[in-house]
This record gives C-alpha cells, sequence and structure tokens, in this order.
C-alpha cells in the first residue's frame, strides 16, 4: 500500500498547514483562509468633532466623566519631543501621546520613511491617554480633554540621558493633575508619573485611568498570505497573556480578566507594540470597548483601559502614581527587561514552550555567526542532526517501500479486477517484506510541530527586519524582489517529489504533484526568511533520503508525472 502511505503523509502534511493557517486566520478575526479580506475599518477625526470622553471600568462602579471645557485663552498645541530611537508628538490637551515614530525601524515598503506606530491624523487614530475619574458617580476631574501648560526640553541633547516634560492641568473639581513623562537615550519605555494635588477643603478619592485609544484597520504592510495578530492584549500573572480580537470588543464578547494587581494592558501588531504598566501591588480594573467617533467619516475605535483607586486625598496634600508607557519594538530580550509577561507581547501561539528555546538557540547562533540568513541555515542544519535517527527511520521505511513498489505495481495490474483479492495480496507481500507502510509518517509526523514553531519565530522575529543576507536579499522580514528563493524552493520540492515511488493511481500520482506545487506558490509572496529556511530543509532532506537509499542499495531515481 506505498500509495496508500504516500498519500496519508500529503495528507498529513496538507491538513497540518490548512488547519495551522486556518485556526491562524479566525482567531485574528479573518474568514478567508489563504487570502483574507478583512473589512478594513477607516478611523478619523475630523475638526470639530465632539470630544470622547474617558470610560471607566464597569467593575468600578463609577460614571462616566465629563470633560471639563478648557479655560478661555488657553489654546491646545502639539510639539515634539525627540530621543536618540523615538520622535514622540505631544498634545497639551490631557498631556497625550498622540504620534510616535521609531527612528531605528524604516517602513517595509519606503526606507526613506520611519516606522509610526501611534497616530492621530485624518487616516488613523492610535494614542495613549491618561486622566481622573471620581470614584463615585458625579465630579468631574482632570481628565485627556483637560488642556495643560507645559513645561521641559524638546530634545535629548547630545551629553544627556534623559530628559523630563511636565504637564499641570488647572484645577478640576479640587484636583491638579500634574503629568511627567520620562525619555531615557535608547530607551522605548517611557516613565510617566502622576501627581495628584488635592486643592479642595475636603478629602477625596479619586481613580486614575490609562487607556490606548486605536481604529481597527490592519497596520500597513501586511500580506494576503499570511496574518499577524492586531488588537488589544491584557496581561495578568492569574490569567497570564489574553489576546482579544476587534470583533470580540464590538459584540460585547471579548473574555479577558477584569481585575488585577499587577500585568500591563497593549495594543499589539505585527513586530511593534505599545502598553501601559502599573507596579506589581496596585490594584487596577481593566475594560475593553469600542468607541463610536461623531465625525463626518465617523467609525469604530477600541480602547483597552486600566482605572486604579487612589488612596485619599487629605486637603492639600497629594498622591504620586507612578506608570510606565512602553512605545517600541518587539525585541524579546529588551521586553523581558522591562517586566514579567512582556516578552509574551512577541506572541508565539501555542506552540510557545517549542518556539522560545528556539528562537533561544537560534539568537545564540547569530551572536556567533553576525548573519541572520546564515543563523538560520545552520538552525535547520542542527535540526536535521537532532532529529536524524528519526528521519533514517522514515527514509528507511521508504526504501524498503520503493523496493517492492516494482512487485506491488504487477500485482495491481495482474489483480485490477479483483479489489479484494489485490488487497489481500498485498498485505501478504507487506508481510513477508516486513514492510510497514505506514513506517515513513510517525518519524516526519513527530517532527511537524517543531518546524511549524521554528516558522512560527522566523515570521514574529523583529531582528530578521531590515537584516541583509547576501547578494540580492537585503531584508529577510521581506519577500525576496527578484523570487529567485521561491524558484529555488519550488524545484526543490519537486525535486523531493520525484524521488519518491510514484502511486500506481493516477489521482494519487497528480495529487502527490500538484499538492507541493499549490504550497509553493503560497511562498512567492513570504518573506524571504521563510523561504530561506524551507529551501534548507528541502535541501538536507533530499541529501538525507539520497544517502539512506543509496546504503540500502536502492538506487535513487527520479519518478517525473504522467498526467495521461
Amino acid at each position: 500500500m506505498n500509495d496508500i502511505r504516500r498519500t496519508i503523509l500529503w495528507v498529513i502534511f496538507g491538513f497540518s498547514m490548512v488547519l495551522l493557517w486556518d485556526q491562524w486566520q479566525v482567531h485574528n478575526g479573518k474568514k478567508a483562509t489563504f487570502f483574507p479580506s478583512p473589512v478594513q475599518q477607516k478611523a478619523a477625526v475630523a475638526d470639530g468633532a465632539k470630544p470622547v470622553v474617558p470610560v471607566a471600568a464597569a467593575s468600578a462602579g463609577t460614571a462616566a466623566p465629563v470633560a471639563p471645557a478648557a479655560e478661555p485663552g488657553t489654546p491646545k498645541e502639539r510639539f515634539e519631543v525627540s530621543t536618540d530611537v523615538l520622535k514622540l508628538t505631544l498634545d497639551t490637551e490631557g498631556g497625550t501621546l498622540v504620534r510616535s515614530e521609531l527612528l531605528k525601524y524604516a517602513e517595509t515598503g519606503d526606507k526613506s520613511k520611519n516606522i509610526v506606530l501611534l497616530d492621530d491624523s485624518k487616516d488613523r487614530v492610535y494614542r495613549a491617554q491618561t486622566g481622573v475619574v471620581a470614584s463615585e458617580a458625579g465630579g468631574a476631574f482632570p481628565t485627556h480633554k483637560t488642556v495643560m501648560s507645559v513645561s521641559g526640553p524638546r530634545v535629548l541633547a547630545e551629553g544627556e540621558n534623559e530628559i523630563s516634560i511636565k504637564f499641570t492641568s488647572p484645577d478640576v473639581g479640587g484636583i491638579k493633575l500634574v503629568k511627567t513623562y520620562t525619555l531615557r537615550r535608547g530607551a522605548y519605555d517611557i516613565a510617566v508619573k502622576h501627581e495628584l494635588v488635592n486643592t479642595s477643603s475636603v478629602a477625596i478619592s479619586p481613580q486614575l485611568y490609562l487607556q490606548l485609544e486605536r481604529d481597527g484597520t490592519s497596520p500597513p504592510g501586511g500580506s494576503s498570505f499570511y496574518s499577524t495578530f492586531t488588537g488589544p492584549a491584557v496581561y495578568t500573572e492569574a490569567k497570564k497573556f489574553q489576546k482579544v480580537d476587534f470583533s470580540d470588543i464590538k459584540k460585547d464578547k471579548a473574555d479577558f480578566e477584569k481585575t488585577s494587581s499587577n500585568g500591563y494592558i497593549a495594543m499589539v501588531q505585527h513586530y511593534f507594540a505599545s502598553a501601559w504598566l502599573l507596579p506589581d501591588g496596585v490594584k487596577r480594573n481593566l475594560s475593553m470597548t469600542p468607541v463610536t467617533l461623531d465625525s463626518p467619516v465617523a467609525d469604530c475605535c477600541y480602547r483597552v483601559v486600566m482605572v486604579s483607586p487612589v488612596e485619599s486625598i487629605a486637603p492639600g496634600a497629594s498622591k504620586t502614581v507612578d506608570a510606565k508607557l512602553f512605545v517600541g519594538p518587539l525585541e524579546e530580550k529588551m521586553l523581558e527587561s522591562l517586566a514579567p509577561g512582556m516578552e509574551l507581547l512577541k506572541d508565539y501561539g501555542r506552540l510557545t514552550i517549542l518556539a522560545k528555546p528556539l528562537y533561544w538557540l537560534l539568537d545564540k547562533l547569530h551572536s556567533f555567526i553576525q548573519n541572520w540568513g546564515w543563523s538560520i541555515v545552520a538552525l535547520v542544519l542542527l535540526l536535521k542532526i537532532a532529529f536524524y535517527w528519526l528521519n533514517a527511520k522514515a527514509y528507511s521505511s521508504m526504501a524498503k517501500m520503493k523496493a517492492i513498489n516494482p512487485k506491488i505495481m504487477e500485482m495491481r495490474e495482474r489483480l485490477k479486477d479483483s479489489p479484494q483479492q489485490m488487497q489481500q495480496e498485498m498485505m501478504k507481500i507487506y508481510r513477508e517484506e516486513k514492510v510497514n507502510p505506514l513506517g515513513g509518517c510517525f518519524p516526519i509526523v513527530v517532527q511537524i510541530p517543531v518546524f511549524i514553531a521554528l516558522y512560527t519565530v522566523l515570521l514574529s522575529t523583529i531582528e530578521m527586519r531590515d537584516a541583509p543576507w547576501i547578494f540580492w536579499i537585503h531584508d529577510l522580514s521581506s519577500k525576496d524582489p527578484m523570487y529567485i528563493l521561491p524558484v529555488l524552493m519550488t524545484m526543490t520540492t519537486l525535486l523531493q517529489t520525484a524521488l519518491n515511488p510514484a502511486p500506481p493511481d493516477p489521482m494519487q500520482a497528480k495529487m502527490m504533484w500538484i499538492m507541493p506545487l499549490a504550497f509553493s506558490v503560497m511562498f512567492f509572496a513570504f518573506p524571504a526568511g521563510l523561504v530561506l529556511y524551507w529551501i534548507t530543509n528541502n535541501i538536507l532532506s533530499i541529501a538525507q533520503q539520497w544517502i539512506i537509499n543509496t546504503r540500502m542499495g536502492v538506487p535513487p531515481q527520479f519518478n517525473l508525472p504522467k498526467f495521461k
């Protein structure tokens, strides 16, 4: 049953890939499997749009505050603050971060432009906001709509390691909010200190909220052949990393932990993220809500909010709440140093237990080789060595099947009109020759999760971005501009198929060639690093199969397709 064995093998491979893609697409809110066409939600805020008020966590039992009107004659102002890695645009309305440009990362399609993560323009809404709300219904305190005064330097000068920008709100409801951003050289995490001053004659128990707000559009530069998660996430020590689809928020079906005293909230996309963090031990309520913007091009935005109660503040006293805002790339080692669980923003999915050690090994190889392309080649080589015994078992079984294939073909031709007798004779041949028709499947199936995990590592590792390999490959995270690697990958896949015994059934023979061709087509749009990994795997598999067949006395031969 050589044809059955080969069919089962390809079915396992095919369905593994299909199910992987399908579950990934569904998990990310997509409908199609290989060619997703999500509805792009365009969000914009036009001049004169109604202000959006903050939404406190429902579990906190608070009413939505009313944004106080700006003091007469206090105009809003937007200005830039720069360090060596960040160029931020801050707004005196609420002291809000409305734009972040990452100076060390260029756009995929236009290397002359830097990546813009947060943005508040006519085409996009993505901003980080904070403010104060009452712990009980009623009362109005400084929110992200309150116009504030600002002081502090705008540029990190040579020789300086940090700069601080201070926003001071007017007295609103007996509370004055002093918000201080501290940016450090080389850092993507920003210290944000909130000092709440009680200017009234009675004790006040306010709440501090921190929120990330963005529209539901996918970031530019995505692929139609593979999908990555874009949306909010929550991390708590109790339930760990919890991603939430925009569609679930809109349907009020978001499932995540609502209260905690640790963790963070975040907005995640491919390679980059933003996150608000509070110190461990500080209680907070978490919520996610859709927000309709009243605008000529009105659409929906999504908020992930963290509300933290502040202890009662006596008249004339003040309380300080320290927070941290991360806006930057998903570099795993840097994220690990920021806070527990931050490295999970680089999401490997269900195969994290395999992916993390694979990334560790890849990173170690790169520290020695100093080239991400050759590091991928070296990693696949090490995996092939680690699985040599399993592969040897699989290819030995294939070689045995290939050796008895002529006898099987002759018997099938002779008994083609007697299917039942043919089956009995086939099983007899297998027993006499001591061949297991499925012996080549299991060793390969065992390796599938490892190589899928390696695939997710290569897809999510930002170090591949703008990383050159050789000659024409200047960015391992982008597709091959000359399509040389996909062509080589297709050729090696077909060569590997040709080395396998041809199934006697014409339909199965066609499927044996059509399936690898179909999967090869997808790789023309895949990042060069992924294609390089697959080519290396194919070449090493062909070499090992050739050596094992030769040692077993089964000369390798090419079985070309016959589509008659």
